[in-house]
């Protein structure tokens, strides 16, 4: 009897601990941080951050496959948790969690934290890129060959510039003379500069914060590429595209050094393989998608201006004006900024990618 007792009590206590294990899960975000072996045939768990919103085009054709293809690669080796929606941290502090560990790899845009990566703000400097595929390949190679010294707290898989940003705005805008003097959303950077340089007004806030900043009037537009316009639903309030090459940001996939040091190996090869270039890896954020958010935001009312190319000329070369200031002031301080500058043509052109911010005439 007593020992029937016993069992019985141990059995609810079992019962109890589990419904308090489970209870905790279901109302607490918990981050699991197992016990990783350098040993080969330990199993690998990666906690991932990314400021992009859930249902964006990032999370579910990128960050959600390439996760996936690193579980499926491993052949179950490496598993994941995925926090989006800045559930870490915000945007500009997703480099920094990567770095202290607080998530083991991690989606950061560089140009959020104006000065801290000066020589990669060579990636933000205006050129036509249409896929992420493409800008990838032209980021890893100017990595490579001038950007290594800028990230030594965290392990590259690889830095990139976005894709084709445009100026969206409440009104329309065709020449230089009718952008002047609105206020436009910047994300920081040489976005800055050139938003300047066309005699508008930057303004930085948060990306979550313009739909609402542009119903208030508190600005005029925005510069960004279309998949933002798209995931964070700007279309309503963003009526006007014009259709220029704007420069966007520096961005990079990053994963923390102390957490690589404890990675197997042939998890580390795994690693490389699947994000070295994660948009090839996904087939994601193509040519083809590019086009088809731009047709989607047009189908739902947008106006799309493309300028006669003595206008835009106009916009490029006040766009060169900003490479070749930013140039000259980097190289005061020391930095290879016009080294720099060339290596992005270079790599540009390698891609057909137009690099319309590049000085002709350096003077």
């Amino acid at each position: 009897m007593k020992r029937r007792f016993a069992l019985t009590l141990a059995s609810s206590i079992l019962l109890a601990s589990l419904f308090v294990a489970t209870s905790i899960d279901e109302t607490i975000p918990q981050i699991s941080t197992p016990s990783i072996s350098p040993f080969p045939g330990e199993a690998l768990h990666i906690n991932f951050s990314t400021w992009h919103p859930p249902e964006s085009l990032e999370v579910e054709t990128v960050w959600k496959p390439m996760l996936q293809a690193l579980e499926e690669r491993s052949e179950g080796r490496i598993s994941y948790s995925l926090f989006d929606g800045a559930t870490l941290g915000s945007g500009p502090d997703h480099y920094d969690l990567v770095a202290s560990g607080r998530s083991d790899m991690g989606y950061a845009t560089l140009t959020w934290t104006p000065g801290r990566f000066p020589l990669s703000d060579v990636l933000s400097l205006p050129a036509a890129i249409e896929d992420k595929e493409t800008a990838t390949e032209i980021g890893r190679a100017v990595y490579e060959r001038a950007l290594q010294g800028e990230f030594p707290d965290v392990l590259v898989l690889e830095v990139n510039p976005c894709v084709n940003s445009h100026l969206w705005t409440k009104e329309p805008v065709g020449t230089i003379e009718e952008v002047r003097g609105m206020r436009i959303r910047s994300p920081g950077g040489l976005q800055t500069r050139s938003i300047e340089a066309i005699g508008a007004e930057p303004v930085f806030i948060p990306l979550d914060a313009v739909r609402e900043a542009m119903e208030e009037g508190k600005i005029d537009g925005i510069v960004t590429c279309p998949s933002m316009v798209s995931s964070f639903g700007l279309a309503g309030v963003a009526r006007h595209c014009t259709l220029i090459s704007f420069g966007c940001v520096g961005e990079g996939l990053f994963m923390n050094l102390d957490f690589w040091e404890k990675t197997p190996q042939d998890l580390r090869e795994v690693i490389e393989e699947v994000c070295a270039n994660p948009y090839r890896t996904t087939g994601a954020m193509t040519r083809e998608t590019y086009r088809e958010v731009m047709a989607d935001l047009k189908e739902s009312g947008v106006v799309l201006t493309t300028l006669p190319p003595e206008e835009e000329a106009r916009w490029h070369a006040a766009f060169s004006n900003v490479t070749r200031e930013w140039v000259t002031e980097l190289e005061a301080e020391g930095f290879p900024a016009r080294e720099a500058v060339e290596i992005f043509r270079e790599e540009c052109e390698e891609n057909g990618v137009s690099f319309v911010a590049f000085p002709r005439e350096w003077r």
